[in-house]
């Protein structure tokens, strides 16, 4: 596939040829990756300075604030947990050509069935049944919940970008509506939040943190699955012939409706997972939908893209996110900067990686010519 563009400026004539590469090397990736990251920080540089900010003691407070601490380390690991659920989801759905967008609205989903087990329904149950049955409920919900704009895409061809970000403020909605009504606790002093959680129905943490390790063994656990069910089973297979070539998966017989609906159950499923250890590990009480979730459904899209694509690179990754995510949070309180300036360093990165995404691809050539000679052709 070969694009071709031609102008003219300043005397010359220009020539970009566009054309699609066949293959690149994971030296390549990496390379692109690393430097997206390099010119999203150069371009965070700019954010910092225009608020009288000295980029380096930026970067020091947070890397120190993420890394130079014990205290620093375990909420950097309280934050890569849900990212790390969340991230492995999105690969999945991801590898499916399948862009699911929906996983903050998922974690909600799965938050709300965890709250529902534990007010309403086991909270009289010992925690070896209470905490399983959260879980499987989470994983079962918040895959339900992805499944609807799967269907809306299999059967109606309904942009799943479009109806899975609908879906998050549905979700959305729905948390407020019931800390706001029905679920509205009678000892929570007039907020719209639900009582807290028995302490049976809590995940339980070790012991000085807020690790609620269960959580955290089970998202280490997923990482194993899912790289096996991608690399040594049929469905995964499946999920990455469908994901890069659709007209061959189809020819080979492989059903794309399946494909869809697997890896969009999948992808909720962990990202309801996810909410279920916010809720009943961290807060232990449903509340604002923003306290649940601080945006991990969104941040775990860089999560999975600076991993590429790769189940056991979203460890590292997710660690080094939830890292910057803490170290946020603490250049707020030390540097006096607003919050929304850690959602533009996410948004940056997000671009970047994006962008890099281009050069990946396809492959430019510029041809510059006077007068029907050529001058130049770099690539």
């Amino acid at each position: 596939m070969k694009y071709n563009y031609t102008f003219k400026a300043l005397g010359l004539d220009f020539r970009i040829k566009v054309e699609r590469r066949l293959f690149s090397s994971r030296f390549t990736e990496a390379g692109v990756s690393a430097l997206s990251i390099v010119i999203s920080l150069m371009i965070a540089a700019i954010v910092f300075m225009s608020q009288q900010i000295d980029p380096l003691i930026a970067y020091k407070e947070i890397i120190l604030g993420a890394f130079g601490s014990i205290d620093g380390v375990t909420y950097t690991i309280v934050k890569m947990i849900p990212l790390l659920l969340c991230g492995l989801g999105l690969i999945v759905a991801f590898k499916a050509n399948v862009w699911n967008i929906g996983a903050e609205g998922q974690i909600l989903l799965g938050a709300v069935v965890a709250t529902w087990i534990a007010l309403f329904q086991l909270k009289t149950a010992p925690c070896y049944v209470s905490i399983p049955v959260m879980f499987f409920l989470g994983f079962i919900v918040g895959g339900l919940w992805a499944l609807i704009p799967a269907l809306l895409k299999v059967k109606f061809n309904v942009n799943e970008v479009l109806s899975t970000l609908m879906m998050n403020h549905i979700a959305s909605k729905i948390v407020e509506y019931l800390i706001y009504g029905p679920w509205k606790g009678r000892t929570a002093w007039g907020f719209p939040q639900t009582d807290l959680f028995p302490e049976n129905v809590r995940i339980p943490c070790i012991p000085g943190t807020h690790i609620h390790y269960p959580t955290l063994i089970i998202a280490i656990l997923s990482t194993l699955i899912i790289g096996i069910m991608l690399s040594r089973t049929k469905i995964g297979y499946e999920i990455r012939v469908f994901g890069t070539k659709p007209e061959v998966a189809r020819y080979a017989g492989i059903n794309g409706t399946k494909v869809i609906l697997i890896s969009m159950l999948i992808s909720g499923g962990l990202a309801g997972i996810a909410g279920v250890g916010e809720v009943a590990g961290i807060h232990y009480r449903l509340r604002y939908p923003w306290s649940i979730s601080s945006g991990y459904g969104y941040t775990a899209i860089i999560v999975a893209w600076l991993s590429r694509l790769n189940p056991i690179f979203v460890i590292p990754v997710s660690a080094l996110l939830g890292g910057l995510l803490v170290g946020g949070d603490i250049i707020q309180v030390t540097l006096g900067l607003p919050v929304n300036v850690i959602h533009i360093f996410n948004g940056v990165i997000l671009l970047c990686l994006a962008s890099g995404e281009i050069f990946l691809k396809y492959k430019f050539t510029v041809e510059v010519k006077r007068y029907g000679t050529l001058v130049s052709s770099p690539t």
